[in-house]
């Protein structure tokens, strides 16, 4: 018995390929199964590089995973799939020297010790004032609180405050002037 094909040649050529999934679809870019490989392949060399800029182990987990995550995001615009570990190693850096960052501008607001201090009384008191500034600094509107934060506890002068937060120097004096203004209300008010 002879077999019968449900379609000729030349109507199969016609019709258009149908794509298994979304992926597929995909013109150009890094497929998910190439990421999951590349993340069975080199996801503890990843970890190994984070730790070399970072110190504890969870903040290189994160750090591995975030890079992860956001390359499963932008795998679209990795237009060759071998590429995708170069991505996921600059994305493991940019997210360490962020981690750092925050960490030390955490240090930088973290209370020094007063070396001449009288009594345990006056230092109980030096921290609830800390206490109280912090509160009254996270009431500020965001753009005044960054530019005090960075002006005052970072040491930057205007220019610099200008330039990391991308606005002109007229506005870091604003927001500077603004911001003082509501801290001494927020600080003289009765709690």
């Amino acid at each position: 018995m002879p077999v019968i094909a449900p379609w000729s040649a030349s109507r199969q050529a016609s019709i258009p390929a149908q794509p298994r999934d979304a992926d597929d679809a995909m013109a150009a870019g890094t497929t998910v199964d190439h990421l999951t490989e590349t993340y069975r392949a080199h996801y503890r060399s990843l970890l190994g590089l984070a730790a070399l800029l970072l110190d504890d182990t969870a903040s290189c987990e994160d750090v591995v995973q975030e890079a992860f995550i956001r390359v499963h995001s932008a795998r679209s615009r990795v237009r060759e799939p071998e590429k995708t570990l170069a991505y996921l190693r600059q994305t493991v850096v940019n997210l360490s020297r962020s981690t750092l960052r925050r960490r030390i501008l955490g240090l930088k607001l973290l209370s020094k010790p007063m070396p001449d201090m009288a009594s345990a009384e006056e230092g109980a008191y030096a921290r609830i004032e800390q206490d109280e500034l912090k509160r009254a600094l996270r009431k500020l509107q965001r753009r005044q609180r960054e530019v005090l934060v960075l002006r005052y506890f970072a040491d930057m002068t205007e220019a610099q405050v200008a330039e990391a937060l991308g606005i002109s120097l007229g506005s870091v004096k604003a927001y500077g002037s603004r911001g003082i203004a509501a801290l001494r209300v927020a600080m003289e008010a009765p709690v």
